[in-house]
């Protein structure tokens, strides 16, 4: 009986200590999950914030992106205005066009050009307000003097800007000793002439 006790009280020292132990080496690979959870979950914020990162400068060069063709799109709506109101021959429409484009021209940012971009652009605006100035309040024959400048301007203007939507750039040889302008379209209306010689003129190129 005496040997039966000690077998059972070894027995049950040797089970709490086993006990003991796997309790032990579950808490340490607890621990070392918990540890591999935490890295991996500092690792996917990393990653996140990483993303966002990327994504914030994506948006960045889409913004700068934007701001450039939203002023360059508007300068050539209100030239587009100009235009059609001189191959229409009406002389208060196209000084609307021209205060309109004056303004607009007024208003135009640059910074998001780079830096030689920018000097070219500040000289093409300030020489394109002062004919669009003078569309504002001339008459028709003034005003086709001016936009023969001003169409010069729009097409230096949109070498550096670039177009979402192609242009055709017309030629007339009569006006003047010869003048360009740009259009939407490929069919000539000639702003110069209006009815008088409506079809008189070239396209000399596409601009896409």
């Amino acid at each position: 009986m005496k040997n039966v006790k000690v077998t059972t009280a070894i027995l049950a020292m040797a089970f709490v200590s086993l006990t003991a132990m796997s309790c032990k080496d579950g808490k340490k690979e607890n621990l070392e999950d918990a540890r591999h959870s935490e890295m991996s979950s500092e690792e996917g914020d990393h990653h996140d914030e990483g993303m966002e990162h990327d994504e914030m400068d994506g948006s960045s060069d889409s913004m700068d992106s934007n701001a450039q063709s939203s002023d360059a799109k508007q300068v050539m709506a209100y030239y587009m205005e100009l235009k059609n109101a001189l191959v229409a021959t009406n002389q208060e429409d196209a000084a609307k066009a021209g205060k309109r484009l004056e303004n607009t021209l007024n208003g135009f940012d640059v910074s998001s050009y780079k830096a030689e971009q920018q000097k070219e652009l500040k000289d093409i605006i300030a020489d394109a307000k002062e004919h669009a100035e003078h569309i504002g309040k001339s008459e028709m024959d003034h005003q086709r003097e001016h936009f023969k400048t001003l169409s010069k301007d729009m097409m230096d203007m949109v070498a550096i800007t670039g177009t979402e939507n192609t242009l055709y750039q017309q030629f007339c040889p009569m006006y003047d000793g010869g003048s360009a302008w740009l259009s939407m379209e490929k069919e000539v209306k000639n702003p110069y002439y209006g009815s008088k010689m409506m079809a008189c003129g070239k396209v000399q190129k596409e601009i896409n």
